[in-house]
Parts: structure tokens; sequence; C-alpha cells
């Protein structure tokens, strides 16, 4: 059994303190035997991409940098592998959305730069993130092989497919996502529960288990073009047939330490071997945009 812990948290305008916050729920989970702990997407600050503003670009960091450092340290202070979702300064003018995932030595075990990069109201991320290029390829670490994506990577059953063919044996999925003040009640039901699916339908198409971890709280617009952000929480766990392990509530911060046992993917793939019976000689015209 491998113990994970997924941290689901409210943020401020003050990095510090939200660090700081993080930093306690972290070392929680640690002393309650997590091995695996894993943080919501873009967890140092607010998110800052309900508007285009060049001055948010100054909370983006090089890695490795201090921020990298600081959990390195933490990771090996508390022996634990640790999923981080920085703002990554690559250079003057080119920043993206990076997971850094470090092992118990403290070390980097590798990064991932997101892929999916979204363009709506409210999530005006085109603006801050450059595409990933570095492709979609599990992080290996001492408590398995991690498929880690971010937020809007969830919603493409190819990038799951595609990290679980190259041998992941868990997809895990730093998410900020909410409501706006625009959408109905029935719309935001639609909407939570078509993020629970889809993500449950990858375990399922893939036969691993799947992490989740979102923001919680009310989060302002201050351009004042819209009336912000409510994040919906309900981080989760779901097994490799889709199952529901550990769920968040939806408006409260929250530590969810769930046993994920590794090797009952062997068996859920016995049963429904999807990855044997894919038609790979039928599949070339998923490379192109649409078929006219």
């Amino acid at each position: 059994m491998l113990k994970v812990a997924l941290i689901q948290q409210s943020n401020s305008s003050d990095v510090g303190l939200n660090r700081k916050k993080l930093t306690e729920n972290i070392k929680k989970c640690a002393s309650e035997g997590a091995e695996l702990v894993v943080l919501q997407e873009l967890h140092q600050s607010l998110y800052f991409c309900q508007t285009e503003d060049t001055a948010n670009f100054d909370l983006a960091e090089i890695i490795p940098g201090k921020s990298s450092e600081y959990y390195g340290k933490l990771a090996s202070e508390l022996q634990i592998v640790l999923v981080t979702s920085l703002f990554e300064k690559r250079a003057a003018g080119l920043y993206h959305n990076t997971a850094v995932i470090f092992e118990k030595d403290g070390s980097i075990a590798g990064i991932y730069r997101k892929m999916h990069i979204p363009d709506d109201p409210n999530y005006y991320e085109k603006f801050y993130f450059t595409p990933g290029d570095l492709g979609f390829k599990p992080i290996q670490t001492s408590v398995g092989k991690l498929g880690v994506l971010v937020c809007w990577d969830q919603w493409y059953p190819e990038a799951a497919r595609l990290m679980a063919l190259a041998g992941a044996q868990i997809l895990i999925y730093p998410t900020a996502i909410g409501w706006t003040y625009r959408d109905t009640e029935s719309e935001q039901k639609r909407q939570l529960d078509a993020w629970l699916m889809v993500q449950r339908g990858h375990a399922i198409a893939n036969g691993i288990p799947v992490i989740a971890v979102n923001r919680t709280g009310v989060e302002i617009d201050y351009s004042t073009n819209t009336q912000g952000i409510k994040f919906w929480g309900h981080s989760f766990v779901a097994g490799p047939q889709g199952e529901f392990l550990a769920l968040a509530p939806e408006a409260e911060d929250a530590n969810l330490l769930v046993d994920i046992d590794l090797d009952n993917s062997e068996n859920v793939r016995r049963w429904w071997p999807f990855l044997r019976d894919r038609r790979i000689d039928a599949y070339e015209d998923l490379t192109k945009r649409y078929l006219d």
C-alpha cells in the first residue's frame, strides 16, 4: 500500500502566508504516514490568470530556484515524495506552468510543463504560459512511476493514455477549477459532474488510479471585469475502476490521506485488458485536428 496525501487549500494574496499554511499541512500529513504528498495547481499564490496583467510575471521563478530549494529541503526533511506546481520563468518572456516532483532526498526527480493551455473568461492562461515541450513522460520516483499532468490536461484522454502507455502507475492532476458567477446552479452541477466523470474515466480506461487536487475558496477578479471564481474543491482519489477512494468537500480546506493499492491495477488490467485490445493499426487519424 502507498499512503498518499492531497492538500486542498484556499489561498490569499500573501505568498508567504500561503506557503506557511501549506508547510504546516505537509508536515501534518507526513506525520500521519504520507509517503507521497500532492499539492494543487499554482499553490503559492492566488490564481492570477483571471486577468491579463504583466505585473503577475513577477510571481514566476527559475527552476532550480528559491522555491524549488525550499520544497526540496522540505521533502528531504520529511522523507516524502512531493508534487508541487510552480510558475516557471525559463527565460525573459518565456514562462511555463510547471509541476516539479521532489524525491525523498530533496532532489528534483523530474518536471512536467503543462501541455494544454486554456484561454477562457477568468482563465486567461495563454497570456502567461507557453505550452509544455517535454511531452507526456512519467517521472520515476521511489514510490512509483508518476504520470503528472496539470489541470486543463485532465480533459484530454490522449494525455492520460500516453502517460499510461509510457508506464505511469498513477495519474496526478494538480488543479485550479471552479465556477464563475455566470453559472446557474444546474450548470454548476453539470460542470462538477463532468469534471469528476472524465477523470474517473481516465482511471477506468487505463486501469490505474487517479489523483486530482483542486483549490477551494472564492478568489476575486482584481480587474473587476468579473465577480471572480468560486473554486469547487472536491479533490479526490479514484481507483483503477473509477471508484472513489476519497473525496474532499467543496468549500473547506482539507487534507486527504488515502491508501492506494498499486498492485490492484494488475488485477484490473487482467479483467479488462483494454491495452491488449487497442486497434493501434487504425488510430492514425487521431493526429489530425478534425476529419472533414
